[in-house]
Order: structure tokens, then C-alpha cells, then sequence
């Protein structure tokens, strides 16, 4: 079996179970596979493949027809340009996703944040798989040792937040393979957080119950459902975490949400409400509102 022979198989056994990109995922499960670039696989196609890595491959392209992701099959994801572990405990990182982070970024970069003792706090409630939060330090780091528009010099101290022990497990892992020093507590949102923060970021479940039934399957079978489930009207965590954070913020503090592509009339209106100021939206490359951010200036009293 060459490796073209065993890509095309695998392209129409995908194609054949309605896989989108099946061409692409069988690719990349052959790269997973076999270790090839797609140079060598190009140079020379007719390359025969090792029997016991075809048989591999066929195992996974079966698992993949079955609507597994192919992130849950490789183990990782990219995001930020970075790789990070996923497995079934947490989401898979997704593109829409980096534009929380690069905003995050540009405030922290440009020392619009609120330091305490020379340092900035920072808490990524409902952190997952800690990709927002890892790449934010990570970049943040580079930034200031470059001085690539790097206006702080505050250092950066990370926490995230997340009900998921197993969540949690995969987070600190990928901290560690990034070598960012992040902090990970347990708890129903800011239950077991303490102190006091200069950021606070979240991609909180926001997904209305009624409509995780017509999610894809990849989705709706295999991503955890209360990272998902953002209750009746999908506002449920945006709630509790404007009000709540209120306690958790520096004064000047900065909240910074994803949302869903129809809910920034709403998560903007609650967090006007609850006293955040300057609160705005920024879209996505696909045009579509992506992120809500505003900042909190009083002193709240509980």
C-alpha cells in the first residue's frame, strides 16, 4: 500500500460517512500516522507504507467516520499558533476564539490594565483546556522580552478557573508544555478564586439548551456538554459572572467575554447595567460579533 493509495482510501471511506474536509482529515491522519510532510508525501507518493502504520491509520479513519473528531484522535489542536493537548474533557480550541485573546493582548501590551504591587492579575474563569489564558501569557512574555510594542513592564500572574477537575488536569499540562507558570483552581465559577484582578476573561458555556441537539455531531457528542450549555437562553453564566466579578476586579478592571454570534445586544446591556463603562463589540474575520469587553471603575461593595 502506497501512501497515496492509503490517503485516497481513507478520503472516500470520510467522504462516504458525510465527514466535511474528508480529503483534510485523512491527510492529516496520515501526517499523525506516519510522521511524513506533505514535501515528502508530494515528492514521492508511491511510497510504500509500513503495515503495521496502515493498519493504524485505518483504525483511526474508522473512528473518524464515527464522527470523532479528529482533535480527539490526534490528541492536540493548534491555537495561537501554539499546540495545545485536548481530549474529551474540555473544548476543542476554535479560530473565533483567538480574537479574545488578541484583545486581551492589546490592552495588556498597551498598560491600559490595572497592576497591584508591580503585577498584573489575570483570571480566565471557565478556562478548559487554559488556551486562552496560556497563549495570553505566553505572548505577553515574548512581548515584553522583545519590547515589541510591550508598554508594561508589570509582571503577569495567571489563574484559571474551571468546574472540571479532569478540565483542569488537561490545562495544567499544557501550561507545562509551554512553560507558562498559570495557576488552576476547581470550583462553580469564582467559588474558590479569592483576590483581586486587573483582567478577567471567560468563554463561558452559551449554547441555548433547546439548541445543543442540532449541533454537529463532532459537537454534541463529543464536546463536554457543561462546557456547552449555556442554559434556557444561553445567558445564564454571562449573568452570574458580570455580577459576580464586580467582587474580583481591580478598580479600572477590565471583563472580557466571547459570545455567540447573536448575543452581544444582550451581554452588552448586562454588563451597562450592572455599572461597567466603555463596554464595546468586536467581530470576528467572518464579520460576526465575536467579543464584548468593558471596564469596571467603581468600588463594589458587595
Amino acid at each position: 500500500m502506497t501512501l497515496r493509495e492509503a490517503c485516497d482510501a481513507g478520503r472516500q471511506e470520510l467522504d462516504r460517512a458525510g465527514i466535511p474536509d474528508a480529503a483534510l482529515d485523512a491527510w492529516y491522519l496520515l501526517e499523525y500516522v506516519t510522521g511524513i510532510t506533505r514535501t515528502v508525501y508530494f515528492a514521492e507518493p508511491g511510497m510504500q507504507i509500513a503495515d503495521e502504520q496502515y493498519e493504524r491509520y485505518r483504525s483511526l479513519i474508522k473512528k473518524r467516520a464515527e464522527h470523532i473528531p479528529l482533535q480527539h484522535l490526534t490528541g492536540e489542536q493548534e491555537f495561537m499558533g501554539l499546540c495545545f493537548r485536548v481530549n474529551e474533557n474540555v473544548l476543542i480550541p476554535r479560530q473565533d476564539t483567538e480574537i479574545l485573546v488578541e484583545t486581551a493582548l492589546k490592552f495588556l501590551t498597551d498598560g491600559k490594565i490595572p497592576a497591584a504591587d508591580n503585577s498584573i492579575h489575570l483570571l480566565d474563569m471557565c478556562t478548559g483546556s487554559g488556551c486562552i489564558l496560556i497563549s495570553v501569557l505566553y505572548y505577553l512574555k515574548r512581548s515584553r522580552l522583545t519590547g515589541n510594542g510591550c508598554r508594561t513592564e508589570a509582571h503577569a500572574r495567571g489563574t484559571g478557573a474551571d468546574i472540571s477537575e479532569k478540565a483542569l488536569a488537561v490545562a495544567e499540562e499544557n501550561a507545562a508544555r509551554h512553560h507558562v507558570e498559570a495557576r488552576f483552581v476547581q470550583g462553580d465559577l469564582f467559588a474558590n478564586v479569592g483576590g483581586r484582578y486587573g483582567m478577567i476573561l471567560s468563554n463561558p458555556p452559551y449554547i441555548r439548551t433547546a439548541e445543543i441537539e442540532r449541533l454537529q455531531d463532532e459537537v454534541r457528542m463529543h464536546d463536554p456538554i457543561c462546557a456547552l450549555d449555556g442554559k434556557e437562553d444561553g445567558l445564564y453564566f454571562y449573568r452570574r459572572i458580570v455580577k459576580e466579578s464586580r467582587t474580583y476586579l481591580e478598580k479600572g478592571g477590565m471583563l472580557i467575554f466571547e459570545i455567540g454570534y447573536d448575543q452581544a445586544r444582550e451581554v452588552t446591556e448586562l454588563m451597562i447595567q450592572t455599572g461597567f463603562s466603555d463596554v464595546r463589540v468586536r467581530k470576528d474575520l467572518a464579520g460576526l460579533d465575536r467579543v464584548v469587553y468593558g471596564r469596571y471603575d467603581n468600588e463594589w461593595k458587595g
